[in-house]
């Protein structure tokens, strides 16, 4: 068989210069997009099920733990004065359906939460839903100022500790990533306050703003970006001093992490040919470490990013208290110390939802930052 057999079209009377054919052409080219864009709206649509299958069990192991909890939330709520009267206790429990079997209670906080309603805290006596929407901003604003400063050091001295291997700045860095890593964050945020406020005043005192200043108009409940859509300048200034402290107690543990993931990451990247060949091109060494070292080297980077930004959301319970940041951490303390079903039902929905939306928004990227994980 010569080359121009083999080379010949399968179908009869099949034209290799017709769009669409097998050789490649553009009709091909559109139907193989086309195909993998639906793969990729099933693979996201099958994420987001199995999300909102994991949120559902999420709750049901919330509500199961929280009735583990010694103690009777009627005495949590009511006092000592109150639950020696009887009809109070009763009326009590009838209200927050406490009389009711646990199959019945979580039946019917399944049904509400269709509903959109998360039910009454017990604590504020206002809907769940009412308070998540005052207190979440104030922990995503502190998580989001935290992982910027986290990816922006923890990239950056994670890239200068691998292009250094071995030398002074890599063990300096190396150093300082274990220190991160190691110290515990309530230790680190109570040196920090103690110092950074007590003794030097460097650092304003707790909270979000300045006593005496109001919140900025609504818009996002982030005061930092309200503050500065509206163009209150003072107001932007005092909640960007209330949040360094705190964000950047935060982000220790997070560069430190990220350092050394980087720094692994790069290295394993760092000798591959192709990064030789850019070189031998005489590329700039600056684009060759953007566009051949950095970039394959971000799927891990990403995944771990991720993943910290979903500890911070739901771990800033500590550093709020230390700080006086009047968000969910400090909402999700207080409702488990006065064990305020609802209440501790509504955070693990929310804290559920962030990690489940992280994942999925980390998995899609990775075929936008790497091609060779793209879906075909």
């Amino acid at each position: 068989m010569t080359f121009a057999e083999t080379a010949a079209p399968t179908q009869p009377g099949a034209d290799s210069d017709a769009p669409g054919t097998a050789d490649g052409g553009p009709g091909r080219a559109r139907t193989a997009t086309r195909q993998g864009r639906a793969d990729l709206l099933r693979y996201v649509a099958r994420r987001i099920a199995i999300g909102l299958v994991l949120v559902v069990g999420t709750t049901l192991i919330a509500f199961l733990l929280t009735q583990l909890v010694p103690g009777d939330p009627a005495a949590a709520n009511l006092g000592q004065q109150a639950i020696n009267d009887p009809a109070a206790v009763a009326a009590f429990r009838e209200q927050h359906g406490l009389d009711r079997s646990l199959p019945e209670q979580y039946v019917i906080y399944l049904g509400n939460l269709l509903q959109g309603d998360l039910g009454i805290s017990q604590q504020s006596h206002r809907a769940v839903s009412t308070d998540l929407a005052e207190y979440v901003p104030a922990t995503a604003e502190l998580a989001f100022f935290a992982i910027v400063v986290s990816l922006l050091l923890g990239v950056t001295f994670g890239v200068v500790a691998a292009l250094t291997r071995d030398r002074w700045p890599d063990q300096l860095l190396r150093v300082a990533s274990l220190a991160g890593v190691s110290a515990p964050t309530f230790w680190v945020a109570l040196i920090a306050f103690y110092v950074f406020f007590f003794k030097l005043g460097w650092s304003p005192g707790g909270g979000r703003l300045d006593p005496g200043q109001a919140a900025p108009q609504h818009l996002t409940g982030l005061y930092t970006v309200d503050a500065l859509v509206h163009g209150q300048w003072s107001l932007f200034r005092s909640a960007l001093g209330h949040i360094v402290l705190p964000g950047l107690v935060l982000a220790i543990y997070t560069v430190g992490m990220l350092l050394r993931f980087t720094r692994a990451s790069v290295l394993e990247v760092v000798g591959s040919d192709y990064v030789r060949a850019a070189r031998a091109k005489g590329l700039p060494e600056r684009t060759v470490i953007a566009r051949h070292i950095l970039r394959p080297a971000l799927v891990g980077i990403i995944t771990v990013a991720g993943v910290a930004f979903g500890s911070l959301l739901s771990g800033t319970v500590l550093v709020e208290n230390i700080f006086g940041w009047p968000g969910i951490g400090q909402y999700a303390f207080r409702s488990a110390t006065n064990l305020d079903l609802p209440s501790i039902m509504g955070v693990s929905l929310v804290v559920a939802t962030f990690y489940i939306a992280i994942n999925i928004v980390v998995d899609v990227s990775y075929g936008v930052i790497d091609p060779r994980l793209r879906l075909s």
